[in-house]
């Protein structure tokens, strides 16, 4: 990409590790069942200097309560906070310990654990437990040609998964609660949309060397850090697509640049903070046919309006590029609302030019850019929606508010919380410190693993593949299988076309391939070392298999169980008896145009190479 942009962004990736649970010896599986349901409200704490979080705060402003399902042999007392912490799980400090020392960090002498206050439900205990293990590391990512700095790796342990919420519940399954993470923390020193992917990446890469990590997709997520000049740091928490880093952060850029052309204008027109004054405008509405409007009084609810002067045209102008109202809407929807409306938006949804008019009559809106927000809900919902909303739009004032953002699917991102600060951070007096020795470092530098290039240029040496195949193998984490697939099958060539060319092809269908796992894989390239399909049928078989289908079931599916040499030529000759006027015309020549016929009849039922031959015979045979 060419364009420039003027911004910094830094990225804290969280990477699972393959062992036992952080503090507890269960196993580390998702379950896809749960069981129970210990329903819990939690509450923020103040921090050891007296202060309250204020995205804990936030949080708990929005009155959920929180019910968590059990899990067979993945749940214990631990996970449901009944039970104290255990000691830290060896082999995951083991392999944070490796990590910091393929990335050059200075290891910290005793590891010590802290509660991160989180009140979102995601934890039962109301908190995070996590450590600070190494600082100051830097990696190469030759891809950009630059160093980027690690502030830190740190091991923690992973949150409770969200499966279910209602208006005043969330419903959350404690499998994934104590999986330990790996959290890397970058220095801001990315500048472009394609140098944040290929720094998260590089640090994939590095972690999978180790030989350690989960596979699979929620099992690495990347929050990323950005800031541009005029705006404000803003964190996008958990973002699992790799390829759509650079999308998450074009739009965040655009985002904030047009909420500083809203701040300008806002300065140049003098417009000061609006006043919360909100006023019943139920009777103004009473036979409006508009859905949301018509539902929420049917529902024996209110319609609320409250005026800001001043802001009319930044909250969907400017061909929509202006869209604070969207910002708006969102603070307004954490209390549980539909959403709202505003006046650059109407008339529009079922509300009447007429209706606008009398609102506006009624708030006394004379002046040129005064603007006005309504909202139809339960009165107490209504009222605190609009209440956020006035408080969002008064941020736009200053510019770009500090805040974290939740990613959605399309690439753009949601209002969630504000930003966390220090305050939440507070010592865990539960677990023991962890010194960490001289002699065990030193253990650990005599066997580290093998960087990503030296990997690379292994697989090139030996096996003759070409250096992007190489490349890519290596960043998926798959040089190990590929060893294996080469070395007892001798089908280098086929798997490295595999995971090069068909998995792109598969993650452009939106298929992640992170899903097949060693075995799965092993299994299909058995298959077709022992004759079962030929090569041409194992993107489609792949493609089968990431629905769910076993690699026996869909091959039957597909129908390409190999055929025989004697079969194969008896459905070839077929086909040139079939054509024989054009083959006659053609003479030799006629194998071009037959391979695609032959092909669509034999495809993963036979070699291409093998049919070729047969229809060379087959059209000798014809021509005599």
């Amino acid at each position: 990409m060419s364009e420039k942009y003027d911004m910094m962004c830094g990225i804290e990736i969280h990477q699972q590790l393959d062992t036992h649970k952080l503090f507890c010896d269960c196993e580390s599986n998702l379950s896809e069942e749960g069981t129970g349901g210990i329903y819990r409200r939690l509450r923020p704490t103040t921090s050891e200097m007296g202060e309250v979080d204020r995205a804990a705060l936030a949080q708990f402003m929005r009155g959920y309560g929180y019910s968590y399902q059990s899990c067979p042999c993945e749940t214990c007392l631990v996970e449901l906070d009944e039970e104290p912490p255990h000691e830290v799980n060896a082999d995951a400090m083991e392999t944070t310990l490796i990590f910091s020392e393929l990335v050059g960090a200075n290891v910290i002498d005793e590891v010590q654990f802290m509660r991160k206050i989180v009140v979102d439900g995601s934890n039962t205990s109301g908190f995070q437990r996590t450590s600070l293990v190494a600082v100051d590391g830097a990696i190469d990512v030759e891809a950009i040609g630059k160093k980027v700095g690690i502030l830190s790796v740190c091991l923690e342990e992973d949150a409770c998964r969200k499966i279910d919420a209602t208006a005043d519940t969330v419903t959350w399954r404690t499998d994934r609660l104590g999986i330990p993470l790996i959290e890397v923390a970058t220095a801001p020193d990315m500048r472009t949309p394609e140098e944040v992917y290929e720094v998260a990446a590089r640090i994939g890469s590095l972690l999978r060397a180790t030989k350690r990590v989960k596979r699979g997709l929620g099992t690495i997520r990347e929050d990323l850090n950005i800031s541009i000049p005029e705006g404000a740091r803003i964190e996008i928490k958990g973002v699992q697509e790799l390829r759509l880093l650079p999308e998450f952060v074009t739009n965040e850029v655009n985002r904030q640049k047009n909420l500083v052309r809203v701040m300008k204008i806002l300065k140049e027109r003098g417009t000061a903070p609006a006043p919360v004054d909100i006023v019943d405008v139920t009777d103004l509405f009473k036979d409006c046919q508009a859905k949301v409007i018509a539902g929420a009084l049917k529902d024996k609810g209110k319609v609320l309006a409250v005026r800001l002067p001043g802001f009319a045209g930044v909250m969907n102008g400017d061909n929509r590029t202006l869209r604070l109202g969207a910002e708006m809407a969102q603070y307004a929807r954490t209390v549980g609302v539909k959403g709202i409306f505003h006046s650059d938006e109407l008339p529009n949804y079922g509300i009447e030019q007429a209706e606008v008019d009398r609102l506006r009559e009624f708030l006394g809106m004379t002046k040129e850019f005064d603007a006005f927000v309504i909202c139809a809900a339960p009165e107490k919902k209504a009222r605190s929606a609009l209440n956020l909303a006035v408080e969002r739009a008064n941020m736009a004032l200053d510019g770009v508010p500090e805040e974290t953002r939740d990613p959605l699917p399309d690439g753009t991102t949601r209002y969630s919380r504000p930003l966390p600060g220090a305050a939440r951070m507070y010592p865990e007096t539960d677990v023991p410190p962890t010194p960490i020795p001289a002699v065990r470092l030193e253990r650990i530098r005599a066997n580290l693993p093998e960087m990503p290039e030296q990997v690379e240029a292994r697989l090139i040496s030996k096996y003759g593949i070409n250096a992007q195949q190489a490349h890519q193998i290596v960043r998926q984490g798959r040089d190990d299988l590929f060893c294996q697939i080469a070395d007892e099958f001798d089908l280098s060539a086929v798997a490295a076309t595999t995971f090069q060319n068909t998995f792109q092809e598969l993650e452009h269908e939106g298929i992640d391939t992170d899903l097949f796992s060693y075995d799965d894989l092993y299994a299909v390239f058995s298959g077709l070392k022992a004759g079962k399909y030929a090569k041409e049928a194992v993107p489609a078989i792949l493609k089968e298999m990431a629905s769910g289908t076993d690699l026996e079931a869909a091959v039957k599916k597909l129908g390409v169980t190999a055929v025989g040499a004697d079969e194969a030529a008896a459905i070839i000759e077929k086909i040139v008896k079939e054509r024989e006027d054009f083959v006659r015309a053609k003479g030799m020549a006629a194998i071009g145009g037959l391979m695609g016929p032959v092909m669509g009849a034999l495809r993963g039922k036979i070699d291409g190479k093998q049919a070729n031959e047969l229809l060379t015979a087959a059209i000798k045979k014809l021509l005599g």
